[in-house]
């Protein structure tokens, strides 16, 4: 049976008089990848810092393993086994690529158990796996964007993850480039990790999620399977307007 190991419950966050996100409340079941979509400023990525410890949630909480973690510190929330990418991706520029991965192997959940050439080994395999073990002893700042989206994946897996956030890892690739970033995607998540994937690209979206959740002005309007979500009348008019939307429904099946 599918476990729902970390929940989202009645989160709120405010800034000021903004309400960026407003009672948003939805499980996350282990193995699973959760699709998290939304127009602009709908609030994705305040649940991803929510999630992440990098905010505190004005009210709600969230729990993982039935722990609360919505006051915990960040780097605590790492070591608990939640790890996150970032939509602008910003390296070590003077460390190689290995040396940035490896930073992640030293501190992240089994950080404790690694030395300093366990944690390089490990760095090494990372960047075999995400296609970047020819590059890895150039420094960061000499990749080029998907190769520096390669290097956040690898620097977020080094910190051994249960749950990984992606947020906009496939932005500004072209067409080859996402589906080489959606097979790698793929192969983490058969490897075991749970993934939260905040992204604009629909076909990728829909093609990679078992669930999908839409977020709209910071509130949770539709949940489910990617093909009944993408459909909803309320999930078209949240991306493309009220005029789409009524023509859709006038138009013939």
């Amino acid at each position: 049976m599918s476990e729902a190991f970390l929940t989202i419950e009645d989160v709120e966050m405010h800034f000021g008089g903004l309400h960026a996100l407003d009672g948003v409340s939805f499980e996350v079941e282990r193995g699973s990848v959760t699709g998290l979509i939304g127009p602009n400023g709908s609030g994705k990525t305040t649940l991803m810092n929510c999630v992440s410890g990098v905010c505190k949630p004005t009210r709600g909480s969230v729990r993982f393993h039935g722990r609360r973690i919505a006051d915990v510190p960040t780097y605590a929330v790492c070591r608990l086994g939640i790890a996150r990418t970032f939509q602008v991706v910003k390296p070590f520029a003077n460390l190689t690529v290995r040396e940035n991965v490896a930073v992640g192997a030293m501190y992240g959940r089994n950080g404790r158990e690694r030395g300093a050439r366990a944690s390089f080994e490990r760095a090494q395999e990372l960047c075999e796996i995400v296609g970047l073990s020819h590059l890895a002893g150039r420094l960061a700042s000499e990749l080029t964007v998907p190769g520096r989206k390669r290097l956040e994946l690898a620097k977020a897996l080094a910190l051994d993850p249960e749950v990984l956030l992606l947020d906009e890892v496939m932005a500004g690739l072209n067409a080859t480039e996402v589906d080489e970033a959606l097979r790698l995607l793929r192969t983490v998540n058969e490897g075991g990790v749970t993934l939260i994937v905040v992204e604009h690209l629909m076909k990728a979206i829909a093609s990679i999620s078992t669930t999908i959740v839409v977020l709209a002005e910071g509130k949770k309007i539709a949940q489910g399977a990617p093909a009944e979500v993408l459909a909803s009348p309320q999930v078209i008019e949240a991306y493309l307007g009220s005029r789409y939307a009524a023509r859709q429904r006038q138009s013939p099946p």
